[in-house]
C-alpha cells in the first residue's frame, strides 16, 4: 500500500490509502536531474510541524516512522511502506522515528508542471 499525505481544503495534512498498481510494471515520472536521497535518523528523532520540501515518495528502508497530521491522526510506517508526500503547503505534518530509521526519498514531477 501507498499512503498519500496531502494538504486538504482546510490547510491541514490528511491521509489517503492508495493501492499499489496491479500491473506488472508501472513507470513513475521523476523530476529531471533530481537524485534519490537516503537519510538516516536516530531512535526518537522528532521533526515538529513541517511541510514536504517537494512532491516525493518516502520509502521506509529500516526502522519505523510515525507521521502525525492536524486532526490528531497518526500513521506508523514499517520497512517497505511508501509515503506519497504532497503537503507542500498548509500546516504540514510531524515525523517521529521509532527505532533507528533509514528512508529513501524520490522526487516526483508536479502534475501542474
Amino acid at each position: 500500500m501507498i499512503i498519500r499525505l496531502y494538504t486538504g481544503e482546510n490547510g491541514q495534512a490528511c491521509f489517503e490509502d492508495l493501492n499499489i498498481p496491479g500491473d506488472d510494471t508501472q513507470v513513475v515520472d521523476l523530476e529531471p536531474g533530481a537524485d534519490m536521497t537516503f537519510r538516516r535518523f536516530p531512535d526518537g528523532h522528532f521533526s515538529d510541524w513541517h511541510n514536504a520540501p517537494r512532491l516525493q515518495y518516502v520509502i521506509v528502508l529500516v526502522g519505523r516512522m510515525e507521521i502525525g497530521v492536524g486532526d490528531g491522526a497518526k500513521r506508523i510506517l514499517d520497512p517497505g511502506d511508501i509515503l506519497q508526500v504532497e503537503d507542500v503547503t498548509g500546516q504540514g505534518h510531524t515525523t517521529r522515528s521509532l527505532g533507528q530509521r533509514v528512508v529513501a526519498s524520490v522526487p516526483l514531477v508536479s502534475n501542474s508542471a
